[in-house]
């Protein structure tokens, strides 16, 4: 008989993963391995340490459970070498296996280290294909072959083609492909949100909580409360609380933001998508029946697909297309550093203090608070694209270089020269007035363009137009403001960039 040894990471916690096909109960055994190096690469939010360390013991035990031997390494065994490399080759003297298995990784880091190992450890390796995303890294890349640009629509519904879903025969149900500009309403004065689903913690999760605050205390992020769903069944419930009480309302207000509220109505499942505990096609597979159901609208269910087939998929294929080179372009040549505030919160514009309060206490933010708030001010302050990437990577708890990387390198911070988007998504403070009520309680009046009361945002926009139209001036879909850049009076646009300036040098960058 062959023993199989076979590795099970963390953000690899799925029952049908490739890896434990063909599994033998009575032979084989899985490894999992709790690691100082993959909790410091980046200095990662504390709840972001406890969600996948909780999860990580649960999905052991429920292995167990089935009767499978697990060889599980906690943070603080002795003997704990706290790199992957190091714990494979001891559980390889452990129990000398004919063989190891593994499933590819979601970071090109480990990727990397992984095509090591069929040097370095005495023991015949197998990686496996990632099954678990509908299209295959092969299978973007066909898709990709010869294309200077690359845009998620066009990916999106093929991916719509492959699955069938929202199909009827070959065309999208409703008559067209995507429903977003259904999507962009700001949020009723009024309105009454959903009471959103959080979990209590159980023994376990109590344990990797002290764990986490002994070890990780001088880490970004509040531990507590910590609400997170550690198991699959959790995290099913917690799919089925937003299909039954929020998907209905999710697609008009999924831009939307409001003061006070974290969560409004976002499914809050990417961690557990991210980690393995939910499957995308099971996903879309509950928002389509609400649809068909007639209990949520075409818009949400659409919108809600969309981001897991089509922009989900979309940015993993990009990252494993064009990595590694990918990582080190900087198109618009930004290198401002980071601003304290990002760690500490301590900031007058009101947008970005609570979307920053948000993040430290809960390891999350919607997109568009991540897109429209905190990456719009990096985009037009100029932040450094590996500075603000690092920032991403470590405060969400759903961030993983593959889906973080592209996101914040392409479509936040333009940094890929439009590859993966045909424009930055630079905005004004005029974007944040219009969805959400940021500014009622901010320092700063979004009406007003320039002087000590003007919205930083607003002239920050024009200095970035300026100070990139060599580079974005002839780009086709920002004709507009670039007209309107051209009719501005030299001594406008001298003031304007004198402001920006002043602004900018008075940011608090890291204590030293």
């Amino acid at each position: 008989m062959t023993r199989t040894l076979r590795l099970v990471l963390g953000d690899q916690l799925t029952r049908s993963l490739s890896a434990l096909e063909g599994l033998d109960p009575s032979i084989d055994i899985v490894l999992m391995v709790e690691v100082q190096a993959e909790a410091t690469y980046v200095r990662h939010h504390k709840q972001k340490i406890a969600f996948l360390l909780s999860a990580m013991r649960h999905f052991a035990d429920e292995l167990q459970a089935e009767g499978i031997s697990v060889d599980y390494v906690r943070l603080d065994d002795p003997g704990n070498t706290h790199s992957f490399t190091g714990e494979i080759r001891r559980a390889i003297a452990r129990h000398q296996p004919d063989q190891v298995h593994v499933t590819e990784p979601g970071e090109w880091r480990v990727w990397e280290m992984m095509q090591s190992w069929r040097e370095e450890l005495d023991c015949p390796l197998t990686i496996h294909p990632d099954t678990r995303f509908i299209a295959s890294r092969a299978e973007f890349s066909l898709w990709a072959q010869g294309r200077k640009q690359y845009r998620m629509e066009y990916f999106y519904r093929e991916m719509r083609r492959k699955t069938g879903f929202l199909m009827e025969g070959d065309q999208p149900v409703g008559g067209q492909w995507n429903f977003d500009p259904d999507n962009r309403k700001a949020l009723p004065k009024g309105q009454t949100l959903p009471q959103r689903l959080r979990f209590e913690t159980d023994a376990i999760t109590r344990d990797v909580l002290a764990l986490v605050e002994a070890r990780f205390a001088d880490h970004f992020g509040d531990l507590k409360p910590f609400g997170w769903a550690v198991t699959r069944a959790g995290a099913l419930e917690a799919l089925d609380h937003f299909i039954r009480d929020c998907l209905p309302d999710f697609g008009d207000f999924q831009d939307a933001m409001k003061t006070g509220e974290s969560f409004l109505y976002h499914s809050v499942i990417s961690p557990y998508l991210n980690a393995g505990l939910l499957e995308a096609r099971e996903v879309c597979e509950r928002a389509e029946a609400a649809y068909r159901a007639g209990s949520a609208p075409l818009n949400a269910v659409e919108g809600f697909i969309r981001q897991v087939i089509g922009w989900r998929e979309f940015v993993r294929g990009l990252y494993w297309h064009e990595m590694p080179d990918y990582a080190e372009t900087n198109h618009l040549d930004a290198t401002r550093p980071l601003p304290w505030f990002y760690w500490s919160g301590e900031t007058s514009m009101n947008c970005l203090s609570e979307c920053i309060a948000v993040t430290r206490r809960h390891a999350y933010a919607h997109h568009i608070q991540r897109l429209m708030v905190t990456g719009n001010f990096a985009l037009l302050a100029g932040v450094s694209p590996r500075e603000i990437e690092e920032w991403y990577l470590a405060v969400y708890a759903d961030a993983y270089d593959w889906v973080e990387l592209p996101n914040v390198h392409g479509m936040v911070m333009h940094a890929d020269g439009g590859l993966l988007g045909s424009k930055p998504y630079a905005a004004s403070g005029v974007y944040i007035n219009r969805m959400s009520d940021y500014c009622r309680g901010c320092a700063y009046d979004p009406t007003i363009k320039l002087g000590p009361k003007a919205c930083p945002f607003n002239y920050l926009y024009w200095n970035f137009l300026i100070e990139n139209e060599t580079k974005l001036g002839r780009n086709p879909r920002m004709g507009m403001p670039y007209r309107t850049l051209g009719n501005m009076p030299p001594a406008q646009r001298k003031d304007i960039s004198e402001q920006a300036e002043a602004f900018l040098s008075a940011l608090p960058n890291a204590p030293d």
